[in-house]
């Protein structure tokens, strides 16, 4: 059962809270071993708190999981992992995670514990809304980044929170138009909200917010502040590998029919993993070299 438990906790998915991250490496603070420890730390808080979402979003969606020729394989839908037991540990997971973000400081807790409260609205109720879906699950990797940023009490730039935004709203609209495309008729049977999508609006959304996090990410890059900031105008250069990781996507949602699980997509894709790193070294040696 424990390991029911922790696949139900979909660690794959935790590659999504990495994002805390951001907030101590441009601050140019990845060398500072008290506020790396703290980074971790809420890291972690933030697995905890996510997994207990996760069960909680199974156990909701236990009858309509069992539609999904992939979700019906999952523990709590499957019979593998009894739903009281998912309920008690989910419960103790959240509660101990938000509890515990507050040591780290008061603003990180009420970060942390808005981002419980929203993301189990979500499963609640908000993911049935049509276009407020996609915003809420934006919003919930806004919360993860100012979390970050909150845990070792550095300020986050307006611009990367734009990008942010943008670039989450881009997974989260192709992930629906992957789910529309894998249910076909069953779709809205399944999520409410897919039966107010079509594929040409999705695509349509896809193509805006495309755009946006390009156009974005290289005014952010540009942006006086941020040449100041770092002493260096160079993050320009980081353009093109991050304008490849979108279009290696897009090629990967498009033509090969994925996107319905991101974090799976990353990891499964060595072109666009690659591209991931290679952003990562180029932003490391420009910000700390």
């Amino acid at each position: 059962m424990i390991k029911s438990l922790f696949i139900s906790m979909r660690p794959r998915q935790w590659t999504k809270n990495l994002i805390i991250f951001a907030g101590l490496i441009f601050s140019q603070n990845l060398g500072h071993p008290l506020l790396l420890a703290k980074t971790i730390i809420a890291f972690i808080l933030f697995c905890a708190i996510s997994g207990a979402v996760y069960i909680i979003n199974d156990l909701l969606d236990y009858s309509f999981d069992q539609l999904h020729p992939v979700k019906k394989q999952r523990p709590i839908a499957s019979g593998a992992l009894p739903r009281p037991a998912a309920l008690a540990a989910a419960v103790i997971l959240g509660f101990a995670g938000s509890a515990l973000s507050f040591l780290i400081n008061l603003p990180f807790g009420a970060v942390a514990l808005s981002y419980l409260l929203l993301m189990l609205g979500y499963s609640l109720w908000l993911k049935r809304l049509v276009i407020i879906d996609v915003f809420v699950i934006a919003a919930g990797f806004v919360l993860r980044a100012a979390a970050g940023a909150e845990a070792v009490d550095v300020p986050i730039s307006d611009w990367l929170l734009i990008c942010v935004i943008l670039l989450s709203l881009f997974l989260a609209l192709a992930k629906r138009r992957q789910e529309m495309k894998t249910l076909e008729n069953g779709a809205a049977a399944y999520r409410q909200a897919l039966s107010d999508y079509s594929d040409k609006l999705l695509d349509q959304m896809i193509a805006v917010v495309t755009a946006a996090v390009a156009v974005s990410y290289s005014l952010y890059t540009m942006w006086p502040e941020t040449v100041e900031k770092f002493g260096s105008s160079n993050l320009k250069y980081s353009i093109p590998i991050v304008l490849y990781g979108i279009f290696r996507y897009l090629y990967l949602i498009y033509r090969k029919d994925q996107g319905e699980q991101p974090e799976m997509v990353l990891l499964n894709d060595r072109w666009l993993l690659s591209s991931v790193v290679a952003y990562v070294l180029a932003v490391w040696m420009i910000i700390y070299l």
